[in-house]
């Protein structure tokens, strides 16, 4: 995406007047252009972007800009209740479900002057069979899931900024795979409220965008708690924005074992060279431990998924099974079979996890792992392994994947960063910081 469609720029060339309708213009062209290969839209809402445009250019005619996101196009992947437009979650299930209100994520966005472009393709109910979504960066290989389309229009240029789910690794696995960013912040710090479950406690909202400073800005429009909603915690949100303005080197510390064992080896070893060169620019490099027990993270989650998924879609479950994926039929079959027992033992453990792992932080700012495996998997029957994303959604941390360049076959890689819970502006500083280190790693979208 050329620079001057980020979404700090956007902002910054319509407070120096640049209409909000040419910029939607651009980006129109672009899905027109591009979303017959890509396959990343399930509800185009043109007509509604337009209005939102106009009225955001009369506004600031007579001298108002609306928010931190004044003309910015953004897209909700499709569990997102946005009013007036289709819901279905990628399931026929909900095929005519249509919202009459927005989740709040989607009201504040409005509010702070975003035009929602419209819906993106997502897996069935945000689980692991694979859509019909392309990734652009070489098209016959997926873009990752859940949050397939709001990944590929974002690293495609259709949109600036787009909002998916997390999990277990819907965001971040994406993001890696199609070469953008991908931020999912703490548990409870941004609303699910209007969002369809997958798993209650495991779910995250998740962001993607195009550079750092961008997922900041566009945290900052929607973080936060929200009256008489369970779903958004009330610990205050910090100054997201101003994190990433002066970044210092932060401390790092780099995961291998559990991250190392599972991931190829070439990917691997460019972690290993990109650490390096983040400590000879001054950041505090060193290996850091996991405490024992942490792969029991994996089973763990798996357990609480399966729990908690039959609990949400149980009853239709059993009224329309052959409406459901193979994938989905397997997850819902083996949630019905877990004992109660086995669930709380599962929430207990993970209680102690948080507990193990929490003391790192007292001696890095940041963990550094793998985002993925490897590069995007070849043929869209997979959309890759969330072993390495797992952990931090099971731990409620927040965890960013920054792109790092291209593996030996064109495909984007990307790395994990972690901070402690509530630390997003640790988290995004330190992130800016190593992406003003790494320059420019990803080539413009193909055209």
């Amino acid at each position: 995406m050329p620079a001057e469609l980020t979404a700090a720029a956007i902002v910054e060339a319509c407070r120096s007047g640049t209409s909000a309708v040419k910029v939607l213009d651009r980006f129109r062209a672009r899905v027109e252009e591009r979303e017959p290969e890509v396959r990343a839209w399930e509800t185009l809402d043109l007509e509604g972007a337009y209005r939102q445009a106009e009225a955001l250019d009369r506004q600031a005619a007579a001298g108002r800009l609306r928010g931190l996101l004044h003309g910015v196009p953004i897209a909700m992947k499709d569990v997102y209740h946005v009013a007036g437009l289709p819901c279905r979650a990628g399931s026929p299930v909900y095929h005519d479900f249509v919202p009459q209100s927005d989740a709040p994520v989607v009201r504040r966005l409005r509010e702070q002057g975003a035009v929602i472009l419209g819906k993106t393709v997502t897996t069935q109910l945000a689980a692991t069979d694979p859509a019909v979504t392309h990734n652009p960066r070489n098209l016959e290989h997926t873009p990752g899931g859940s949050s397939s389309g709001s990944a590929a229009a974002v690293a495609d240029g259709m949109v600036a900024a787009a909002f998916g789910t997390q999990t277990i690794g819907s965001t971040l696995r994406p993001a890696a795979f199609c070469g953008i960013v991908g931020l999912k912040a703490s548990y409870g710090r941004v609303s699910r409220a209007g969002i369809f479950p997958l798993a209650w406690s495991l779910d995250h909202a998740g962001l993607l965008t195009q550079t750092v400073e961008d997922a900041a800005l566009v945290l900052a429009a929607v973080a936060g708690a929200e009256p008489g909603d369970h779903t958004a915690a009330g610990v205050p949100a910090g100054d997201h924005s101003a994190a990433v303005r002066d970044p210092k080197p932060p401390r790092i510390g780099l995961l291998r074992d559990f991250f190392q064992q599972r991931c190829d080896s070439a990917y691997w070893a460019r972690l290993e060279e990109t650490a390096q060169r983040f400590a000879h620019a001054g950041a505090e490099v060193e290996e850091a431990k996991l405490p024992a027990g942490f792969d029991l993270a994996i089973n763990v989650s798996q357990t609480i998924l399966a729990c908690e998924a039959y609990a949400a879609y149980g009853n239709v479950f059993r009224l329309r099974a052959d409406d459901f994926a193979s994938q989905v039929r397997v997850l819902l079959e083996s949630g019905a079979l877990v004992p109660a027992n086995s669930y709380l033992r599962a929430q207990l453990l993970r209680r102690q996890l948080v507990e193990s792992v929490r003391p790192l932080f007292r001696r890095y700012d940041l963990l550094l792992s793998a985002s993925a495996t490897g590069p995007a998997p070849h043929g869209l029957g997979s959309t890759g392994d969330t072993v390495c994303n797992a952990p931090w959604t099971l731990l409620g941390m927040p965890a960013l994947s920054l792109p790092i360049g291209l593996a030996g076959n064109g495909l984007p890689l990307g790395l994990q960063l972690t901070a402690d819970h509530w630390q997003e502006e640790r988290l995004l500083a330190g992130a800016r910081w190593c992406e003003m280190i790494l320059g420019p790693v990803m080539p413009a979208p193909a055209s």
